[in-house]
């Protein structure tokens, strides 16, 4: 006797075939929906206007920037360790146990802080070949700030980080307390008048240097340089200094150069974040009594 099919077994079969497709595709859909969804979400976050690359800033004077105005490009064969204080960062030189140079932004608002100056002075053991507070002990020589105290009155971390001998070098009392003291002075009315500058402060390395001070046989500056860029006038301007390590015949004015001469000095280059044809300008300029009587 032949055994007859069920029909109703093959047509469940059949039902639950259809319903297991079914699920597959819903199960697809929905993976097609999710992957849309993220992929969205990513768009919009690297759309957002928030997301601006790093390298593109603008800045209050509408310049946009390639990069920091606070990085300056350094020869190769220089020793140099990056240090980075509130209120200002040090390029140390381990070899002469010097800062290669010291760079920090002072706003207007900043000159005017009321807190009192640090008297104590601090060797900094992170840094390799930091000076000894020793090596000043009867040198004959000044413990000179690169970034100056009196521009750190606004924070008591960024004042008593001033005094880090990574900040310092040896300076004779009459240009320290002369013509240095001036133009401090000077670059903290300017802040005030132009609303911020960005100064770079250091020894002249390219010099010989022969002497030195210390057990750590710390290198005597023979000069000493300093640019400022007041990057938020309009147009920007900017103005540099070498000064001698002693007395400054005819004083602050007489050191004032222009920036591209400063670079051919030191063999560093400033401010290569401004737009090309504004840094060419800018680092041109040679106008002390200008800088002086602008208001």
């Amino acid at each position: 006797m032949t055994k007859k099919s069920n029909p109703y077994t093959r047509r469940s079969f059949a039902r639950r075939r259809r319903q297991k497709r079914i699920r597959t595709l819903r199960e697809f859909i929905g993976i097609v929906l999710a992957v849309a969804a993220c992929w969205a979400i990513v768009h919009w976050l690297n759309t957002w206007e928030g997301n601006v690359p790093e390298v593109q800033i603008v800045q209050p004077g509408k310049i946009t920037l390639n990069g920091s105005l606070e990085d300056v490009e350094v020869p190769p064969h220089l020793p140099q360790q990056i240090v980075r204080y509130p209120g200002f960062t040090v390029n140390f030189n381990s070899e002469k146990h010097l800062p290669n140079y010291v760079v920090w932004e002072l706003t207007g608002e900043e000159t005017r802080g009321t807190v009192d100056r640090v008297k104590n002075f601090f060797e900094d053991k992170s840094v390799d070949g930091c000076a000894k507070l020793t090596d000043y002990r009867k040198s004959g020589y000044t413990r000179g700030h690169m970034a100056p105290a009196a521009d750190m009155k606004w924070s008591e971390e960024a004042m008593r980080a001033s005094n880090n001998l990574t900040n310092i070098c040896p300076q004779l009392s009459i240009m320290n307390s002369g013509a240095w003291s001036t133009l401090e002075d000077n670059c903290r009315t300017w802040a005030r008048r132009d609303s911020a500058i960005v100064i770079i402060a250091g020894p002249v390395l390219t010099d010989r240097m022969p002497l030195h001070i210390g057990k750590s046989r710390v290198a005597v500056p023979e000069r000493f340089f300093k640019v400022v860029l007041a990057p938020y006038t309009d147009p920007p301007r900017g103005i540099g200094f070498i000064m001698p390590n002693g007395k400054v015949a005819g004083g602050v004015q007489s050191c004032a150069m222009s920036i591209d001469e400063v670079e051919a000095i030191t063999g560093l280059d400033f401010f290569s974040a401004l737009p090309a044809e504004i840094e060419q300008k800018v680092e041109k300029e040679n106008s002390y009594p200008r800088w002086q009587t602008l208001k």
